[in-house]
């Protein structure tokens, strides 16, 4: 990347995933970038999204070892089939405790990462907090109904970056803020309904992920962006 200068520090969640392996694989071969730390449930330190108290052991652990701050925060975190169940297709497969899962894992964890990790981006000078969302999660693009969870929770998600980064801008002026819809890539999460051959690989979309990034303003509002660096409406 080049927008954030020489030197840079990254910081992938949910690195042991297909597409946050592959951003932990990119920064380390970008020679501008310094430092990549990569945490997820079974790093050193860890977290769960479903734990707040994990994510501010995690923070505590990498202030006291002066890793912080950095110029890159990507939450590379989610799930669309979550305890066994995929998306719902219609109203009546609607489930009190699937949909309370959906934001827990796409809304809540997110959200509670952005509040411990959001303070350790520097602050005088340009940085980016990255979270991957999907381009389901917008009601306006939204033409053929169904995943009602996964849905609701990533606008529900979109909502809490965008909040966030009108709130970050006053002290931040040089942030920039975006949800970020990765395409289909193959990986876990779209297997079951999407063939690998008809899919991105991670290392495809996190390159283009990158480049947009690298191409977005600091603005007082979050950046809602495709791998493709087009604009996606809210």
């Amino acid at each position: 990347m080049k927008s954030l200068g020489p030197s840079y520090r990254a910081l992938v969640l949910g690195a042991s995933g297909a597409l946050g392996s592959a951003f932990v694989e990119a920064l380390q071969a970008d020679p501008a970038c310094s430092e990549v730390v990569g945490l997820s449930r079974s790093s050193l330190p860890a977290f769960r999204l479903e734990d707040e108290a994990s994510m501010a052991a995690a923070v505590a652990v990498l202030v006291a070892e002066s890793q912080a701050p950095f110029h890159l925060i990507i939450d590379a975190t989610g799930a669309l089939t979550i305890d066994g169940r995929g998306p719902e297709k219609h109203l009546g497969a609607l489930k009190a405790t699937q949909l309370v899962r959906a934001f827990e894992v796409n809304t809540i964890g997110p959200a509670l990462l952005l509040k411990h990790f959001m303070p350790l981006l520097a602050t005088e000078q340009r940085s980016i907090y990255a979270k991957l969302s999907a381009r389901v999660g917008s009601i306006s693009d939204n033409h053929k109904g169904g995943w009602y969870g996964y849905r609701a929770a990533k606008a529900a998600l979109n909502m809490v970056l965008q909040t966030a980064a009108i709130e970050a801008a006053r002290k931040r002026p040089q942030i920039v803020v975006a949800a970020m819809q990765p395409g289909t890539v193959a990986s876990g999460l779209s297997a079951p309904f999407v063939p690998a051959k008809d899919c991105l690989t991670p290392a495809q979309s996190v390159a283009g992920l990158l480049g947009a990034l690298d191409d977005l303003p600091a603005q007082a509002a979050a950046h809602f962006v495709d791998y493709k660096g087009e604009s996606i409406p809210w």
